[in-house]
């Protein structure tokens, strides 16, 4: 999350309405003229107002050099009062600002906040330019002093001010501390019936994510869809509900992504096919994976393949998982998945293909239980009458103690079944043997 600290805005204006207008200054033919009163220096001289009138206009004009150094001539001279030189420093701070030396901005404003004479609105106003200046020179630890200096002043802030606090603390990386500022700008801005930004909710939920509390994430990203329905704080609420253990409400809302068209990456889209398959939805996973992969977005690889078929498997089209999971299998470094391509292909009763896809598996090798490989095998040897090559490939499977008793069952019948083709066999041969015999007495009987 990237947090940018806001820049100095209004400078101009400000310092210009703290500065005495020529109606209000103080007429004087002595430009060194002796300190006055307190009362009576809350006005500048029309020399002074004249030097910073001028430095304004050169401001604006882009001559920041020429505007400082009539400020900085000005207020090196001896006889400005206090009021006056607070006015110098303040509009000499802008001028740097405007030149772009922030850090001689920050030198000035600091020589304003120097006089202890000057009137509490100046020094807020101030103290809360040179805690932004300072926030710009990522000097954060300073900001956050100079703003709490204005909010010992500052008896009725603005939410900005308070989120402003906020972001300083968050470049600092104390987030938790970031909490209660932000809840209050949340809460002032309640009371004054003014709407909240979406950043300040978007920041509050990431302090709380910071503190694992995914109950006020939740709560928070509820809010913020309603009026700003980002995939971002859908994904957000997503992950609160499945951190809270709420699945139902973890998958409608991932959902939602995907109605919405938010979901764009092969992760997020094979995620929904994994969540439809996980609440018993196989079909529109399938059809999901299907379209992705036509479309690009999901590749086509083993892996999803695979993902294709076990989503086929589990909606009951056993006859549509199948070519999905050959062309994984084909694509896969070992045999694995030809003997799961053998297994479905013994379901459906297609004996031939399944010994050929067992036989692949074998060949291909690095099975994981090539035991299980060869009693798939075998049985489909057997549907497929070749009793000779299924016992051997049982007689292998009961090499391996896991399959030894079951391995040993299907010999037995098998050897059983070669016994009765056999007997069957034989009994052919005799009876064909008997009608050749018959034959030959009956024709050796119409010729005598």
């Amino acid at each position: 999350m990237t947090i940018q600290i806001r820049t100095l805005a209004g400078v101009a204006m400000l310092l210009l309405a703290a500065i005495a207008s020529p109606g209000n200054a103080q007429e004087s033919n002595n430009e060194e003229s002796e300190p006055q009163t307190t009362r009576q220096a809350q006005a500048v001289s029309r020399s002074v107002y004249e030097v910073i009138e001028k430095s304004r206009v050169l401001v604006e004009e882009d001559k920041f050099a020429e505007a400082i150094e009539v400020l900085t001539t000005r207020a090196a001279k001896s006889g400005n009062t206090e009021y006056e030189l607070a006015n110098l420093y303040q509009y000499l701070g802008y001028s740097y600002h405007s030149a772009g030396d922030t850090k001689a901005a920050i030198g000035a404003f600091e020589n304003v906040l120097g006089i202890s004479s000057i009137e509490e609105s100046m020094r807020k106003s101030t103290l809360y330019t040179v805690a932004q200046l300072l926030a710009m020179e990522e000097r954060y630890d300073e900001s956050l002093v100079r703003l709490d200096e204005w909010f010992g002043l500052e008896l009725n802030a603005a939410p900005d001010a308070y989120i402003f606090y906020a972001q300083t603390l968050y470049q600092l990386g104390r987030h938790a501390e970031m909490i209660e500022p932000l809840e209050t700008a949340l809460a002032v801005a309640a009371e004054r019936n003014t709407d909240a930004k979406e950043d300040w909710y978007a920041l509050l939920s990431f302090a709380y994510f910071q503190q694992e509390n995914y109950a006020k994430i939740r709560d928070i990203n509820e809010i913020l869809l309603e009026t700003w329905p980002r995939k971002r704080y859908w994904l957000y609420l997503a992950n609160a509900y499945r951190e809270l253990g709420d699945e139902v409400k973890f998958f409608s809302s991932y959902e939602a992504l995907y109605i919405q068209g938010h979901l764009e990456s092969e992760s997020e889209l094979v995620t929904m096919a994994q969540l439809y398959m996980q609440h018993e939805v196989p079909v529109k996973a399938a059809m999901l994976l299907e379209a992705e992969m036509e479309r690009g977005r999901v590749e086509k690889s083993a892996k999803n393949y695979k993902l294709l078929s076990q989503a086929w498997t589990l909606a009951r089209e056993d006859e549509r998982s199948v070519e999905p999971l050959s062309i994984a299998a084909s694509m896969d470094d070992d045999g694995n998945l030809y003997v799961r391509l053998a297994n479905a292909f013994l379901n459906l009763s297609e004996d031939d293909k399944c010994v050929a896809a067992a036989r692949a598996g074998v060949e291909k090798g690095g099975l994981r239980n090539p035991d299980h490989a060869q009693m798939t095998l075998g049985m489909c040897l057997y549907n497929e009458h070749d009793y000779g090559d299924a016992l051997r490939a049982f007689r292998r499977a009961a090499g391996t103690p896991r399959s030894a008793g079951t391995a040993t069952q299907w010999i037995g019948i098998v050897k059983l079944e070669m016994q009765r083709q056999e007997q069957i066999e034989l009994a052919e041969a005799q009876a064909v043997k008997r009608n050749q015999e018959l034959a030959a007495r009956r024709a050796e009987a119409e010729s005598s």
